[in-house]
């Protein structure tokens, strides 16, 4: 009776674990969002697959991850692996860029999209992880192997240009345009 017991209090442990089946149906499920997480932080359709297949890679290797921790170890694993693809520094310059494609069916989050992929690496992952992934600058300055006054004055200047764009659009034709923080929005991506 004791060994029952023992193997039933394994089984109700291992049930709070995600399994491979959950990390599936998460990427499966979130296929838009987390591709499009991997596009904003690498600005290269190439790079964003290859952190995408990768994340979801590392995502299946069984790490014991608590089943409602899933979803934002699966944005990690993209997220850890676009910093292993671009290695991003303050002051390292960018590479040129050309626009992304059509993510939504809305031009004015299309434009959005484009105007985060124009950022400075440093700073557009900055971006990302803190203003939209919503991590503590702290723990984003760890992510990146940088410090944290680098990774506010990022975020700074990061808000300041893309505020500044967004003014801008709002001044020229007089809509209210897309928030910030609304545009990864999963159900909303085409």
């Amino acid at each position: 009776m004791f060994r029952w017991k023992k193997s039933q209090s394994a089984l109700e442990q291992e049930a709070e674990y995600a399994t491979r089946n959950d990390f599936q149906m998460i990427f499966t499920e979130d296929m838009a969002g987390l591709h499009l997480l991997a596009y904003l932080l690498t600005a290269d359709p190439d790079n964003a697959e290859l952190c995408f297949v990768a994340g979801l890679e590392d995502s299946l290797e069984g790490n014991p991850v608590f089943r409602q921790w899933a979803r934002s170890w699966s944005k990690r694993a993209i997220i850890k692996n676009a910093i292993k693809a671009l290695a991003p520094r303050p002051g390292r310059p960018s590479a040129e860029r050309e626009t992304g494609g059509e993510w939504t069916d809305d031009p004015e989050k299309n434009a959005l999209i484009a105007a985060v992929t124009q950022l400075d690496t440093f700073d557009r992952f900055v971006f990302v992880v803190v203003v939209l992934e919503k991590y503590a600058p702290t723990d984003c300055a760890s992510l990146l192997g940088s410090n944290l006054q680098e990774v506010l004055a990022a975020k700074s200047r990061a808000l300041q240009a893309l505020c500044t764009l967004q003014a801008i659009t709002t001044a020229a034709d007089g809509s209210r345009g897309a928030s910030w923080f609304s545009f990864l929005m999963p159900t909303e991506i085409a």
